[in-house]
């Protein structure tokens, strides 16, 4: 037995495979009717998959057609609106513009009205009160000249306030209006921008080159402005352009206004102030011509004067002599001229009253001194009036020369 197993054991194993099974005529029937009706079912259900897939097909590519044409479509209309928006707001643009160039003019001529409101007006009533402080005497009173000139001085210097506040009105009008361009600029460039997108959106096809799928994670339509907001940034960007258009033109309007208004007062002060000095130079003269005719006046009857005194000291010396000369200093008298030849105390006493002499004397002696206290009085008079004259030619030299010389430099227009 052991001697057996160590045989066996040397030996190599073979396996054997199991029967084949055994099936039996009708399992083989079965079977073929299965296989049979399985291939036709799957042959049916091929049928109808591959009808549904042409079904499939034939929706999928209509409705991918139709949603292309209905985009193309909103593309389009969407382009003809950027178009539109585009073009009115062109114009508006073009309005803003020339509205900002108006002002622009507007304002130059603001600024040509103040300039000559600084240099020529405000300097000419100043330097007239300045020069009418060079009156001297008596004519350095507050006259209506003064009255005029400083109620002028206000005026001009109202209207230069009232200018400026105007023109920084105006120059905030225009930075206004340039404001309103860039925004506008902005939006046409935007619009311009996104007409290009959309023009190259419609033009392109599903054959186009250059086309990619995105498959990134952000979304691709990151757009948060709804159509309405849209319209209404733009009718706003419209109607905002058309509210600084029509304050520029009521704000040039006003400035019409005003400048009218403003000439137009200047002009009647001007002319009123002309007035005041033509009435003042007239009345100046008037003096002046009363005091030369009353200065003549007293330069004849100082030399009337001086001449009286002088005949009565001649007559009283005459009165020291001897009574015998009195009949000669009679015919000496006699002899005088024109209207001398009158029959004054100085005749009467030598042909009527010989014997008082010295009485007559006396009564010489003290009209020679009331003649020398009025020749006094006259003298004082004319230096006076003198003075007075010269006071009346320096102020119509002031007024007259000075004052209106400078005054016909005043001009004021329309700017």
């Amino acid at each position: 037995m052991e001697r057996l197993h160590t045989k066996f054991v040397h030996l190599p194993l073979v396996a054997f495979p199991p029967p084949p099974q055994r099936f039996t005529l009708s399992e083989w029937h079965l079977n073929d009717r299965y296989r049979n009706r399985v291939c036709l079912d799957q042959q049916r259900l091929a049928d109808s998959v591959v009808a549904e897939a042409d079904r499939l097909i034939d929706q999928v590519n209509e409705v991918t057609d139709t949603n292309k044409r209905d985009v193309d479509h909103k593309i389009d209309e969407k382009i003809k609106d950027i178009e539109f928006n585009k073009t009115e707001i062109d114009k508006q643009r073009k309005e803003v513009c020339i509205e900002l160039e108006s002002l622009n003019t507007y304002i130059e001529r603001i600024k040509d009205a103040l300039n000559q409101l600084q240099e020529d007006a405000l300097k000419i009533s100043r330097k007239c009160l300045l020069l009418r402080e060079s009156r001297v005497g008596i004519d350095l009173c507050c006259d209506a000249i003064d009255t005029e000139l400083k109620k002028e001085l206000q005026i001009v210097e109202g209207a230069r306030n009232l200018l400026q506040r105007t023109l920084e009105n105006a120059t905030e009008q225009v930075r206004r209006l340039k404001a309103t361009i860039y925004f506008m600029d902005r939006d046409l460039e935007d619009k311009g921008n996104v007409l290009k997108i959309d023009k190259h959106n419609l033009s392109l096809q599903e054959t186009s080159f250059n086309l990619s799928i995105y498959h990134g994670f952000a979304p691709l339509d990151p757009a948060n402005i709804t159509l309405d907001e849209w319209e209404q940034f733009t009718r706003e960007s419209i109607e905002r352009a058309a509210r600084e258009i029509n304050s520029a033109r009521q704000l040039r309007s006003y400035v019409d206004t005003l400048l009218k208004q403003v000439i137009e007062d200047l002009w009647n002060q001007y002319h009123t102030v002309n007035e005041a000095f033509r009435k003042r130079i007239e009345e100046t003269k008037e003096a002046k011509m009363k005091m030369e005719v009353q200065h003549s006046e007293i330069v004849r009857q100082v030399n009337e004067m001086t001449r009286a005194i002088g005949r009565l000291s001649k007559a009283i010396s005459e009165k020291e002599g001897y009574m015998a000369l009195a009949h000669t200093r009679l015919g000496n008298r006699a002899q005088r001229p024109g209207v001398e030849l009158c029959k004054d105390l100085v005749e009467i006493s030598l042909v009527n009253e010989v014997g008082e002499l010295r009485s007559n004397v006396a009564m010489l002696q003290h009209q020679r001194a009331e003649a020398e206290a009025s020749l006094r009085y006259l003298l004082k008079t004319q230096i006076q009036l003198e003075e007075d004259i010269n006071v009346k030619t320096n102020t119509l030299k002031i007024d007259e020369v000075d004052c209106m010389s400078l005054r016909q430099s005043m001009d004021y227009h329309a700017y």
